[in-house]
């Protein structure tokens, strides 16, 4: 599950999905925090990028991404609507939470945590779920665009008029990118945004940590993603992110729908 290429087919009754997932270690760091959990059975993505000091981050990572996939796992969805996954998948998002606050109240992993935007489909119905700043994207007839709202210092400024949008990337805010107001361990309680969305037959999902996003958006994905071959494009994406800086850990896991 952790840190490896996956090129998987899941099929239940006619629709399928597509997935497949990269994590690469980026050219500054010298340890990777990301971790990325296909789990085809129950039909949940996930992609968490860890903060904290020494191997924090990493445990922290691949904890919530194990304890979400686990919880969400050992329930029952009785309808593929959108509340009930969205109810598995917040009770997913608890889990991941709370083993991740008690492991931080120890002196060896103090204070770790991690991001997590995770995506739940069944059937034609597919449920986004983010803490932090890693993002989910889908690709419809109208091209890519982002889901997710960043849990951030910097969009919370934008979100307060204190900055314009347009003005995110201005090289005098760049040492504040990297701070996040929500996080998965940060806090006994945490409250995860949801997105609903329906998909329609040959639409794409895209989630990534920030390594890949702070080099790429939604206008870039449009040529750099290729479709035809998810597991080149996923490599593609992290190879491009790195040529371009990779001073960040750089994971991202592409979903296809197809109906029949």
């Amino acid at each position: 599950m952790k840190k490896k290429s996956s090129s998987t087919r899941t099929r239940a009754h006619r629709p399928f999905i597509r997935a497949a997932a990269r994590t690469s270690v980026g050219k500054v760091r010298t340890n990777n925090e990301d971790t990325y959990g296909i789990d085809r059975r129950c039909g949940l993505y996930l992609v968490c990028d860890g903060m904290g000091g020494a191997a924090g981050g990493e445990v922290a990572s691949l904890m919530a991404c194990r304890t979400a996939t686990a919880s969400f796992a050992a329930q029952s969805i009785h309808s593929a609507t959108a509340n009930a996954i969205e109810e598995n998948l917040n009770a997913a998002f608890t889990a991941a939470n709370s083993a991740v606050w008690r492991e931080g109240r120890g002196d060896e992993h103090h204070n770790m945590g991690t991001t997590m935007v995770a995506a739940a489909i069944a059937g034609d119905t597919l449920v986004i779920g983010n803490v932090g700043d890693s993002r989910a994207y889908l690709l419809q007839s109208q091209g890519w665009r982002q889901i997710t709202t960043d849990h951030s210092y910097i969009n919370e400024l934008v979100r307060l008029g204190s900055i314009r949008e347009e003005d995110v990337n201005a090289p005098e805010l760049q040492r504040f990118g990297s701070i996040i107001t929500r996080a998965i361990g940060a806090a006994e309680d945490i409250t995860p945004d949801f997105f609903h969305l329906k998909l329609h037959d040959g639409d794409a999902v895209l989630l990534c940590s920030d390594g890949l996003t702070r080099y790429l958006d939604a206008p870039q994905f449009d040529n750099e993603i290729d479709l035809g071959d998810l597991d080149a494009a996923c490599k593609h994406l992290c190879d491009l992110a790195n040529k371009l800086g990779g001073i960040d850990n750089i994971t991202c896991l592409l979903l296809r729908y197809h109906a029949e």
